[in-house]
């Protein structure tokens, strides 16, 4: 199992649990990363924080100690199937 801090552009996966607690967590679940969503790694900065990720058609720039806590199955490279869009 990866977190999303760990994919590389062009990589997806499927959500299956946060792992923080308190306000970060709600954070997290107000931006609609929710299990069973599809995140897709878009890029990042240069020196790696904050990462851009695309999840449920938005774009969201989320700080790496955020994207650690997110953590995925089913990862793939390459572009992403819209039709599995959550």
């Amino acid at each position: 199992m990866k977190n999303v801090a760990e994919l590389r552009p062009g990589e997806y996966g499927t959500v299956v649990s946060i792992g923080s607690s308190g306000a970060i967590r709600r954070r997290i679940i107000d931006m609609g990363i929710t299990p069973g969503a599809i995140v897709f790694m878009r890029k990042s900065a240069p020196f790696g924080d904050p990462i851009e990720i695309n999840v449920r058609g938005y774009e969201l720039s989320i700080r790496k100690a955020e994207a650690k806590e997110i953590f995925l199955s089913e990862v793939h490279k390459g572009a992403k199937d819209d039709s599995r869009r959550s």
